[in-house]
């Protein structure tokens, strides 16, 4: 039963004070089940036993490779966390069911939370287009209809776009989700073309002319390359551990390329988010982005007339956890002040939950009233449209 807390909570009126920009879902057994038409039924995605003793997703009716493990641990101390080996009723209510979801967000004193996705992501690994589009179609249903479908205030989902399909899929999903009212979209971190593409300038055009934000999340999605890819939580031991840290870095060739081949430049007000990266490198990213622009756009012919400082907040945001030295630079620095949003990460490993409110105070120390504000909620309210 909810704590009295809950009900007083789900009564009083909506006021954005604190919006965990990135959470994330264990999606429900029925999610394609339910919504496959008839030609894939028979393929539909399924919670099946792993061999450790957990449960997992299986997309191809074998046994899963991989049970629930650290995308699912909220609610359990650190010492107890586990790579893999939960079964699906170990796992919170709140990864897969709404109503749960807010009520956990309740408890931890948050308001509202952008939605994730997780075993959804392995839509893009399909080979069979039509197969992989039905199951992104379900997925997306099941998230803005059935999820976030209990309160869109409070849960905002991000819906799978299909990259990788050709221009005219695409366009018509992302046709699809506004209809749903989607305040924004998720992207694969790996595609087949890279998102600088002119290819991509329609759908571009259509997320900047309708508010609509884009957003990726560290090295989250697609087919990463058969080398060079980021070591997995499932890696030998130093590597696993490895494969987290160097994730909070994946923004930089992304936010790079995208701001030097002058995408902003075409669409001033598309705003792109990576999630999950944190802050704390943005300064010195920032300082090599302006001294590179001034030394070398005299040879280089950039597309960009302006300095890439410009887009940082207006165009380029980041989602952020417990960084105390990305916060310090929030307190001082008033465009990546305007790039900073706070995020909880449940139910994963790295979450803040349920400490958000510890957290907050810590963070925000000698933090103004107006960065506050922003950090914990009014970037989100800019960069979502959420009014």
């Amino acid at each position: 039963m909810p704590p009295l807390e809950w009900y007083e909570y789900k009564e009083r009126p909506l006021e954005y004070r604190v919006i965990s920009t990135d959470n994330h879902i264990n999606e429900a057994p029925d999610t394609w089940t339910k919504r496959l038409s008839a030609k894939y039924i028979d393929r539909a995605p399924k919670i099946m036993p792993v061999g450790d003793g957990g449960d997992g997703w299986s997309f191809d009716g074998q046994p899963p490779k991989e049970s629930f493990g650290l995308n699912a641990v909220a609610g359990m101390p650190y010492e107890d966390f586990k790579v893999s080996g939960l079964t699906f009723d170990e796992i919170m209510p709140g990864n897969y069911d709404g109503e749960a979801h807010i009520q956990d967000m309740a408890q931890d004193g948050v308001d509202a939370a952008v939605i994730y996705p997780m075993a959804a992501l392995n839509a893009y690994t399909q080979d069979d287009p039509e197969y992989r589009l039905a199951l992104i179609r379900a997925y997306n249903d099941w998230l803005m209809d059935e999820f976030c479908g209990v309160d869109p205030k409070r849960l905002i989902g991000l819906p799978l776009m299909p990259v990788d399909d050709d221009l005219g899929t695409l366009l018509a999903e992302l046709d699809r989700m506004l209809e749903k009212n989607a305040k924004g979209v998720f992207l694969p971190f790996y595609t087949v073309r890279p998102y600088y593409d002119p290819y991509y300038d329609p759908f571009w055009k259509i997320l900047s002319e309708n508010g609509v934000a884009a957003s990726i999340h560290r090295s989250m999605g697609g087919k990463p390359p058969a080398t060079g890819a980021i070591p997995l939580p499932q890696a030998e031991a130093g590597l696993n551990v490895a494969g987290i840290v160097e994730r909070f870095f994946t923004a930089v060739t992304p936010f790079t390329r995208l701001v030097y081949t002058g995408v902003f430049e075409r669409f001033p007000e598309l705003k792109f988010v990576d999630a999950e990266v944190n802050v704390g490198w943005l300064p010195f990213w920032l300082q090599m982005m302006e001294e590179e622009y001034e030394r070398q756009r005299h040879w280089a012919k950039l597309p960009l007339s302006t300095s890439p400082r410009h887009f940082v907040g207006k165009n380029l945001f980041v989602t952020v956890l417990a960084d105390y030295v990305g916060c310090a630079a929030v307190k001082t620095d008033p465009d990546i002040a305007k790039a900073a949003m706070y995020s909880t990460d449940y139910p994963h490993s790295a979450t803040l939950y349920p400490e958000s409110r510890r957290y907050i105070a810590e963070l925000t120390e000698g933090m103004d009233d107006a960065t506050k504000y922003d950090l914990l909620a009014g970037n989100a309210v800019r960069v979502f449209n959420l009014n």
